[in-house]
């Protein structure tokens, strides 16, 4: 059979004209993509990854700095690996009570390192679902379970990966049906006047880049794009996710979801036209790749500058389109307008308001493809800037058009300190 069914998704390849050139070996251009990014990121070896962590751990010093910074991030990343790894194992070996079989078994580690090299994308796919970095988690660590619970009932009908994807998207389905999330209108703030109130969604919340990860199209990491697809029903949810963003084909849809293809195209149908209500008329092309641009990390350092009280408010202005929208999830406060907000701001960082905050710092970073300003704030009296606010940016045409200012308590995911001196 071998040259007749895909090297990825063991699906059927597509006929061949003529006989020249070489054989297929992927049905698709996503299947060869999903192949080489299993090349890139292979199962990892546990002992392999124990002794690099020894090997850099012991050479660590203090000086120079660089390569200090450089040995630190990779001994992160690897040890971030190995307690996944071991969380996973020692979930699946406590649901594992039963006396062993006497017919030979999965062992717990080999399953945690197979299963590992597909968290992220897996993290990513949640995440899209619900909208919440931190229900995302959540729920990959339950999908592995669920994949331990039912092993068995994995035959080789469809890929490892694919079947990993059944498992957590009926995770999120569920947890979807259990937690409504309606998305409704920000209360009008009193004696302020602010136009047509946006969207509230309390659940929102930023997600961490790492350049070193598997890139996702940025279309539809963006923020507006999770809030866009916020606005539909979890099943339409889902379809749109497999099918428009991973590229699936309506058939592979249908058959992860135990459904018509006739009902896959129906849900398309229905939710692409909610979609493109919610989204900027140029994000509706999901096609390209793209980092934070050199003009937005430039922007980015502008916008630090002026945020920290001792910059000049005229700067801010100028960074900031007139009918900027500034929303803050979890709280319920939004400004919507530069004037509105930069009234807001110029208070709380004017030491002779009655509602100064405090002296600020920024670090820069990215969230969602976008740049980002990790926020920390040294409060009046007290010796340690604290992290306040990861505040995510728009861009759009060299100016900022949305600022979304989230809670710090994921800015360890971000890999950023809690506290500053």
């Amino acid at each position: 059979m071998t040259g007749q069914v895909c090297g990825m998704c063991e699906g059927p390849l597509p006929a061949k004209a003529g006989s020249r050139g070489r054989t297929a070996v992927y049905c698709s251009a996503a299947c060869r993509q999903r192949a080489y990014r299993s090349r890139r990121d292979p199962v990892p070896d546990v002992e392999a990854l124990i002794a690099e962590v020894g090997r850099v751990a012991n050479r660590l010093a203090p000086r120079p700095a660089e390569a200090l910074l450089t040995d630190l991030t990779s001994l992160t990343a690897d040890v971030g690996r190995l307690r996944r790894i071991a969380q996973l194992a020692l979930r699946t070996e406590e649901e594992n009570v039963t006396p062993a079989p006497v017919t030979e078994t999965v062992d717990e580690v080999d399953f945690a390192g197979r299963i590992e090299q597909h968290q992220r994308e897996l993290r990513v796919h949640c995440y899209r679902m619900v909208g919440s970095y931190d229900d995302a988690e959540d729920l990959v660590q339950e999908t592995f379970l669920r994949a331990w619970r039912g092993r068995e009932g994995f035959a080789g009908r469809s890929s490892f990966r694919a079947w990993l994807y059944r498992s957590a998207t009926n995770t999120c389905l569920d947890f979807l049906r259990r937690n409504k999330r309606v998305p409704r209108p920000y209360d009008p703030l009193p004696d302020v006047e602010q136009g047509e109130p946006p969207q509230f969604m309390p659940w929102l919340q930023p997600f961490p880049d790492d350049s070193a990860e598997i890139a996702e199209t940025r279309e539809t990491m963006e923020l507006v794009f999770l809030a866009a697809i916020q606005h539909l029903p979890p099943k339409q949810r889902a379809v749109v996710i497999l099918n428009d963003v991973l590229g699936w084909k309506a058939a592979e849809t249908a058959d992860l979801l135990e459904t018509s293809v006739a009902s896959v195209t129906s849900a398309l149908q229905r939710a692409r036209p909610t979609l493109r209500e919610r989204l900027p008329e140029r994000r509706t092309d999901w096609s390209r790749t793209a980092e934070v641009t050199e003009e937005e990390q430039a922007i980015l350092r502008r916008y630090m500058a002026a945020a920290t009280g001792n910059g000049d408010s005229r700067v801010m202005a100028e960074l900031l389109r007139e009918d900027v929208l500034v929303t803050m999830p979890p709280n319920p406060l939004w400004f919507s307008g530069r004037d509105v907000f930069l009234d807001f701001v110029a208070q709380s960082l004017d030491p002779a308001s009655p509602t100064y905050f405090g002296e600020w710092k920024h670090l820069p970073t990215s969230a969602n493809r976008l740049p980002a300003a990790a926020g920390y704030v040294r409060r009046p009296g007290t010796r340690v800037y604290r992290a306040q606010v990861l505040d995510v940016l728009r861009i759009e045409d060299g100016k900022v058009v949305e600022i979304t200012a989230f809670e710090p308590h994921l800015f360890p995911a971000f890999g950023l300190p809690l506290t500053l001196t």
